[in-house]
């Protein structure tokens, strides 16, 4: 017989259950954090490449200036875009102490490295202000990193990586006590720790499903960012139910795609439904918050509606519009963003032509009464 686990017997089914819960997270946890692992130092060495090329590589000069374009165009590869190869650049840079956790295990180094040989005197000389190569890779990912790389003086960029590991800071936090400047905030402050702890007790903690909705996680693992999504999230079924419900309208609506992510001043951000409706010859975007309405969120559609007149229209496109729903109740359960659009005559057609606006409330009164009796 095969050996078998020595689990003590005489268990209660609630000891069972709690047994599972614990090896499931725990091991979710410690995937998540391997490949966290895995995509920091890729991007790192990534960095190193690039850095090396530039001083040495043997055609440098012909593509000069556009050598990060160039090499997007030539991998053509999900992930791998100038903006990825700016921030590995200035990373390998910027954590020369990462060098201790490459070896022959992870990918072959490129030669010479010029940070890499003097890892040993920039260590020494700074050490107390660099926070450890494992330590990085371990609580942080690439997404914090990348934030924490706007950061241009070293001792600040120190004092937020430290925050951010004790305090489990998510990546929309770090954002945030960056932009709000905290180390002024702190420095300003009598008693440091009192404030350092007021700043802590209102943070958004990270936790694994967060991590796992990552961009980068994403781009590594050639995910699409709805192949992590939990089918028990209410605001998930509610967007599902939405793009049935408006291509069975009919009216034109061709679905082009689903959490459509959209990189506006180097930032990620995702679209929550993108059709094409043929007869209007324009894209609709349509976002779904699960909430009342809020000025801000016609804000975040108008800038989705404005990156797509700029950067998706084609020639013969009508200019993009968008819809906004909010599922309870506020001043506005529904929204038009028609964008840029000043002709009136435009603006009729667009309205005859979309769902009107009972359509769309009554769709959303059902869906969260459904929801409600669940």
């Amino acid at each position: 017989m095969g050996q078998e686990l020595n689990i003590n017997q005489g268990i209660s089914f609630e000891q069972l259950a709690q047994n599972i819960i614990i090896i499931d997270n725990s091991l979710r946890d410690m995937a998540v954090k391997a490949i966290n692992r895995a995509a920091t130092l890729r991007n790192w060495i990534i960095g190193g490449y690039i850095v090396e090329y530039e001083q040495n590589g043997s055609d440098r000069a012909k593509y000069g200036d556009g050598l990060l374009k160039k090499l997007e165009e030539r991998i053509a590869q999900k992930g791998m875009s100038v903006t990825s190869f700016q921030y590995s650049r200035l990373f390998y840079r910027s954590y020369p102490q990462m060098i201790s956790l490459i070896t022959s295990n992870y990918a072959t180094l490129p030669h010479n490295l010029p940070i890499a040989e003097n890892y040993a005197t920039v260590s020494h000389n700074s050490n107390e202000y660099m926070t450890s190569a494992e330590t990085v890779v371990s609580h942080l990912s690439f997404s914090h990193i990348r934030e924490l790389l706007t950061i241009d003086d070293p001792l600040v960029r120190y004092f937020y990586e430290t925050e951010c590991i004790q305090g489990t800071w998510g990546v929309r936090e770090l954002r945030r006590q960056i932009t709000s400047n905290l180390h002024i905030r702190i420095g300003l402050s009598v008693d440091k720790m009192k404030a350092i702890a007021l700043a802590n007790s209102k943070t958004e903690k990270q936790n694994t499903a967060l991590q796992i909705r990552d961009p980068y996680t994403f781009e590594f693992l050639g995910l699409k960012p709805t192949d992590v999504m939990y089918e028990s999230d209410m605001e998930n079924a509610l967007v599902s139910h939405l793009q049935e419900f408006l291509l069975e309208m009919g009216k034109g609506f061709c679905f082009e795609a689903r959490q459509k992510r959209i990189i506006i001043d180097d930032e990620y951000y995702f679209a929550d439904l993108v059709f094409y409706n043929r007869m209007l010859h324009c894209n609709v975007i349509a976002e779904l918050k699960n909430d009342e309405f809020h000025h801000e969120y016609i804000g975040q559609l108008n800038a989705y509606v404005s990156y797509y007149a700029e950067n998706e229209m084609q020639p013969g496109d009508n200019p993009p519009i968008g819809i906004l729903l909010c599922t309870h109740k506020g001043k506005k359960m529904v929204e038009y963003a028609l964008g840029a659009i000043d002709n009136q005559l435009f603006v009729s057609t667009y309205q005859l032509q979309l769902p009107n606006r009972e359509q769309l409330e009554q769709f959303i009164k059902d869906e969260c009464q459904n929801h409600s009796t669940k």
